[in-house]
């Protein structure tokens, strides 16, 4: 009896967490005016590393105005990413190499 009301309080305490998990990242996905904006969100107030924070802003959010849309403003090859990124991140936020292995997950990412 012990056990099975503490099975039953456990699996109602994990269906909460599931459920907030799902909800914050609903709301994580709304627009940015500009990429350094979702980079500075992603990497300097969650946390995220560089790569990253580029892939969540390259796949997750539409950016501009009006914004270009999520897993799309990137654009579609690696070549265009690092530009894209690279035109708007700021130098000292992220070295090549960190540009170049995001957009490279970027791309594995987006054709799942």
């Amino acid at each position: 009896m012990r056990f099975s009301r503490f099975a039953l309080i456990a699996s109602f305490a994990a269906s909460l967490a599931l459920a907030a998990a799902c909800d914050h990242h609903d709301e994580d996905n709304e627009p940015f005016d500009t990429f350094q904006a979702c980079f500075d969100d992603h990497a300097k107030s969650e946390g995220f590393g560089p790569q990253e924070a580029i892939k969540i802003c390259c796949l997750d959010h539409g950016i501009g105005t009006p914004p270009v849309g999520p897993n799309v403003v990137c654009g579609e090859t690696q070549s265009a990413c690092e530009t894209y990124v690279n035109a708007n991140l700021a130098d000292a936020d992220a070295p090549a190499a960190d540009i170049t292995a995001a957009c490279a997950g970027y791309l594995t990412d987006r054709t799942m």
